[in-house]
């Protein structure tokens, strides 16, 4: 298929090759793969400017994405893969395979740091969903930092720059320029740009931005990030958000505030803070009793409730046929769900690899399960239906905003549909307030970090004043 690149695709294109660090914040759908391997193309077989890419990946991206890209493109279909996965001695063949491009899972991130230390064979490195890499503290971030000076060129891709808030951009921004416009460590950026915020008497919890603090980090960073949202540069169809309101018995009720009120009393007994382990081991607890189970000891779950089993079955009746992606949290949620579903006559299929993924684009499947963090990345669902069900949510936006986009991507002829089962008063409304608070700190990430190529918009979705 010939690849003939929008106009924001070709500035991207353009950034790339003659910017040696650049981060791409381009949301999903606006296709960063190919303008990435377009750009490698040309820096490789057009100005002969590097030799190896290594790109590091999700793990499912790794696998396949890259790849299949790719061959998809006759501008690109002449570049070689090596995929560096599996075990040692197969990534160990895979990194001396002759190649173009090696792709690692970020998991692996460190192996391959300590196993080529300052032999470093890539001089260009390209890391996709680049927010994996926001904390300063992880091993893969320090790994990368280590041997930055090696790379002669890097790339980030990511739709979600700063899922948690702007302190996260502090380490990808590092990636790129080495401390140059943030600082070189995350200490003097957090005093810098950030008051303590929530703090017990000899502890801080959180941070908060100073005042003007967003628009002086986003001006230090903006010669070398572009940012793009989908709805300005795709005709995307509409999404919708549909909060379903799951009401709990008076059993479950009981059960639930029983469990809350005990919890906390035990932390209280023991003198212990509330900090942010006990805090979320709690909060897992009530996220699982919401949702109508709990785990005991020795890994073994028992049934609380059904109200909200009950609330996602008839929603699935009202869809009249159509076709659901449904989203859960625990094991236990997948479990109860599947034997509810088994008493229909509904094709039901666990997402678990390509051929689920084929099939559901082919309307062989009604209701497909998936957690979050199996199918965020790399997967394109949009031919397969237009519904996607929240059973249970999480505290992260990454995983959400990239879980909803595997159904409202390019491609997608039908309004999205996003639907929440929220059982009312209980911790699914405190995640669904926190993901819409992340979401406006992100916001002002994207649209301050918007590149300023108005000319490049197509002309139907300029405002013509």
């Amino acid at each position: 298929m010939r690849f003939e690149p929008h106009p924001y695709q070709q500035h991207c294109i353009d950034q790339l090759i003659t910017h040696p660090a650049m981060g791409l914040f381009l949301d999903m759908g606006l296709g960063k793969t190919i303008i990435t391997l377009t750009a490698i193309n040309e820096l490789k077989y057009g100005r002969f400017q590097i030799r190896k890419v290594l790109v590091i990946a999700p793990k499912k991206v790794a696998e396949a994405t890259w790849q299949r890209e790719a061959a998809k493109w006759d501008v690109v279909k002449n570049l070689r893969f090596s995929t560096v996965l599996g075990s040692t001695q197969k990534r160990i063949k895979a990194l001396y395979t002759p190649a173009d491009i090696y792709i690692i899972n970020r998991e692996n991130v460190v192996w391959l740091v300590e196993y080529f230390r300052n032999d470093w064979p890539f001089d260009m490195v390209v890391v996709d969903e680049s927010s994996s890499f926001k904390s300063h503290k992880a091993k893969r971030f320090k790994a990368l930092a280590a041997i930055r000076s090696h790379i002669t060129r890097i790339v980030e891709l990511t739709g979600t720059p700063s899922p948690n808030g702007l302190a996260d951009l502090w380490s990808q921004v590092f990636l790129l320029d080495q401390g140059e416009r943030l600082g070189k460590y995350f200490t003097h950026f957090q005093n810098r740009y950030f008051d303590p915020g929530r703090r017990s008497r000899d502890v801080i919890y959180t941070y908060d931005p100073k005042a003007g603090a967003e628009q002086a980090i986003m001006e230090k960073i903006s010669d070398i990030c572009i940012s793009m949202k989908a709805e300005d540069y795709l005709q995307l169809p509409d999404i919708t958000y549909n909060d379903i309101p799951v009401a709990l018995d008076d059993k479950a009720a009981a059960a639930y505030n029983e469990l809350e009120r005990q919890m906390v009393l035990e932390l209280l007994e023991e003198g212990t803070v509330i900090d942010v382990a006990s805090a979320a081991a709690l909060s897992n607890k009530l996220q699982q009793l919401s949702n109508g189970a709990i785990y005991g000891e020795n890994g073994q779950w028992f049934k609380i409730h059904d109200c909200k089993l009950d609330a996602f079955m008839e929603l699935i009746e009202r869809l009249n046929g159509k076709s659901a992606l449904v989203f859960y949290n625990f094991r236990h949620d997948k479990a109860r769900i599947q034997e509810a579903l088994a008493r229909t006559k509904l094709r039901v299929r666990l997402l678990e690899g390509p051929a689920d993924e084929a099939d559901w684009n082919a309307g062989k499947i009604d209701v497909l399960l998936a957690h979050p963090a199996s199918c965020a990345y790399g997967l394109n669902l949009q031919e397969g239906g237009n519904h996607v069900i929240w059973f249970g949510l999480n505290w992260s936006l990454e995983l959400y905003q990239q879980a909803n986009k595997r159904l409202h991507r390019q491609g997608q002829k039908e309004k999205v549909i996003v639907h929440h089962l929220l059982c009312e008063g209980t911790r699914d409304d405190d995640m669904i307030q926190a993901l819409a608070a992340k979401d406006k700190a992100q916001e002002f990430v994207l649209q301050s970090l918007k590149a300023r190529v108005d000319k490049y918009r197509p002309k139907e979705g300029r405002d013509e004043n």
